[in-house]
């Protein structure tokens, strides 16, 4: 790719967050990038001020077209640079290249369910939620989950027979009060569920209540002059109302679909697909209809397939 097909190029490019990938001939990936403005990021390899280093002199030169999918937020393109990087296993990347991948909350489809952070994604009926890009975000939230709700740490089989057989005896997170003891008994499964549901409405986002809580803790702790727990708490609050990031690329409650977007005015017409395959968008790509075969009733509009096997399950129109 030379600094004339860049110049076509350029002044088509959005100021908005995305992923680039640079293509070979071959229509193979050779770079996938992440960039928080994709016209700057990508002026930087090409032109006066271009990034001079042979391996990317080397990428420009193997390129063929560059593409590009435009996203809402800084921390989507990261999720979905991740991704398309696992996916396509591309030439000139190096880091993102292994089977890591970004760290989720679990609640585990167990009885008396632990919660905890995990990478490895089971379709096993757990829930997950995330990916985030902070692990250090994450472990202030479980502390406060932790604060707010005890749950029980422990690998053990918790049925109701092991239970009434004592086979279980109190820990140490049982007399610390990090866990009200349901392996023996002393906390029984209804009021461990309550403080499940609370806890899945904390990580969807439903923190009214959770944050009323707080603030009347902080109340109390400055009534009593104690400022550096109502500090402490202040600063728990915000990373709390702050910690979860929505995100359009990765949202696990979706499986596999196939999605479709039209677009078009008086002169150009395009067709955009996604394909989502376990949640995470591993495809994109963009096809520009020839004139004489658009339709005049074709207006702006997207649909989603849901499929299983062959079979269409559902058609949603937006």
């Amino acid at each position: 790719m030379t600094n004339e097909d860049y110049k076509l190029l350029a002044p088509t490019l959005p100021k908005q967050p995305g992923v680039y990938r640079f293509v070979d001939e071959a229509g193979r990936i050779l770079y996938v990038g992440k960039a928080k403005v994709l016209k700057n990021r990508l002026a930087n390899y090409f032109g006066a001020q271009h990034d001079g280093r042979n391996k990317v002199k080397a990428l420009v030169k193997n390129a063929d077209h560059i593409e590009y999918t435009i996203v809402e937020t800084e921390q989507d393109a990261l999720l979905l640079e991740n991704t398309l990087i696992k996916q396509h296993q591309p030439r000139y990347n190096v880091m993102l290249r292994d089977d890591k991948s970004y760290n989720y909350i679990v609640i585990k489809n167990e009885r008396f369910p632990r919660v905890y952070i995990t990478r490895q994604v089971e379709r096993d009926g757990s829930l997950y939620f995330g990916p985030y890009t902070s692990k250090a975000r994450l472990k202030v939230i479980l502390e406060l989950i932790k604060t707010l709700f005890p749950l029980r740490t422990c690998s053990f089989l918790l049925s109701q027979e092991n239970i009434q057989k004592g086979k279980f005896k109190l820990c140490l997170e049982y007399h610390i009060k990090n866990c009200a003891g349901p392996c023996e008994g002393l906390e029984n499964e209804v009021e461990y569920q309550e403080k499940i549901e609370q806890i899945k409405n904390i990580l969807k986002g439903r923190l009214g209540s959770v944050k009323q809580h707080f603030k009347q803790k902080m109340l109390e702790h400055a009534e009593n002059m104690q400022f550096e727990r109502a500090q402490m708490l202040k600063e728990k609050l915000a990373a709390f109302e702050g910690y979860q990031s929505k995100s359009q690329v990765v949202a696990m409650s979706i499986e596999d679909v196939d999605v479709f977007s039209i677009a078009k005015d008086e002169k150009f017409a395009y067709v955009n697909y996604l394909k989502v395959i376990e949640g995470a968008i591993i495809n994109a790509y963009t096809q520009e209809l020839i004139p004489n075969l658009m339709m005049s009733h074709v207006t702006c509009w997207s649909m989603s397939f849901h499929w299983s096997g062959k079979d269409l399950i559902a058609l949603r129109l937006k």
